[in-house]
């Protein structure tokens, strides 16, 4: 079985503090992979091997299951969610109990080594609260832990708690680099729905009784009609029960991803996506619409280029 439940986020951009790289150059990486630093490392997070990938994902203890890219992006299916990686920025989800912060020291060398990528322009890390925190590596079950941790490797960054403490709450860890970095340019905004006490009707999609195919599921489910037309699409429907997908956007570094546990004592579905929108009303009720929660949380945040 597969637990989306607790889902965990990392978003990261770098930088380079290389003197040999123009502006025109650093600004070509938005529409072409391959500029370089000047020492054969391409600036470009996609040239980090997949073995190392592989690597990465299982300090988190997770593996690749399935892979699609486009012009801008790669997306990796994970066992436990789901990575994303573009030029400049990664984004690393997990869930139930894997250890999201065990990645991040190594993806900062594998950034350094590789890509020559040798600044954290920003991070943001966040969370929901923990159904069950003792359940979690010791590390993860407690935010001021993960801030501890979080500020330690950065060397800087702050906590943030949103939402009223004895109910569901949102918890949000955000780095960003004092000096002005290019990467910081780039207009980046992430939207999540996450929803719960689900409909036990549309959670019986996601079994294996219900659905023989991730493709049936999408479309029994009406995850299909979310899904913009063009959309670069690899979904996977777990045994006995599960689902997640990553769409990617033709041609372009955004993205959904949506993950699902439809057990009935613990049901639970995630929605997010990086889609820029001058208003998300429409898209959240589309989502809600679709999966029917009891209850469901809505973030939004974006950098200082969108705000």
């Amino acid at each position: 079985m597969h637990y989306f439940i607790n889902a965990g986020s990392r978003n990261i951009w770098f930088d380079t503090t290389h003197k040999d790289v123009s502006d025109d150059e650093d600004d070509a990486l938005s529409s072409q992979n391959g500029s370089s630093c000047g020492d054969n490392r391409s600036l470009s997070l996609r040239s980090i091997p997949r073995h190392q990938l592989d690597f990465l994902v299982e300090l988190a203890h997770a593996q690749i299951i399935g892979n699609v890219s486009n012009a801008r992006v790669d997306s990796y299916v994970l066992s436990e969610s789901s990575l994303f990686v573009s030029d400049r920025r990664l984004i690393l989800k997990t869930c139930g109990t894997t250890s999201l912060l065990s990645a991040l020291g190594p993806l900062l060398q594998m950034a350094r080594d590789y890509c020559g990528l040798d600044i954290v322009a920003s991070c943001n890390y966040s969370r929901r609260n923990f159904t069950r925190p003792e359940l979690q590596p010791s590390f993860h079950q407690h935010f001021e832990e993960e801030i501890q941790i979080l500020t330690e490797i950065l060397q800087g960054g702050a906590g943030y708690c949103m939402g009223k403490i004895n109910q569901d709450r949102w918890y949000l860890f955000n780095y960003t680099a004092d000096e002005p970095c290019r990467g910081l340019k780039v207009q980046d905004q992430t939207v999540e729905v996450l929803m719960s006490n689900l409909d036990p009707e549309v959670m019986k999609i996601f079994t294996r009784q219900i659905s023989s195919s991730a493709v049936e599921a999408r479309k029994l489910s009406g995850i299909d009609k979310l899904m913009p037309v063009g959309s670069l699409i690899d979904d996977k429907l777990f045994d006995p029960c599960g689902y997640s997908l990553n769409s990617l956007f033709a041609d372009k570094d955004e993205y959904y991803t949506i993950h699902i546990t439809p057990e009935a004592d613990y049901s639970y579905v995630s929605f997010e996506t990086n889609a820029h929108r001058l208003n998300y009303t429409d898209l959240v009720q589309q989502v809600v619409d679709t999966f029917k929660p009891g209850t469901f949380l809505v973030t939004l945040y974006g950098n200082q280029v969108k705000f």
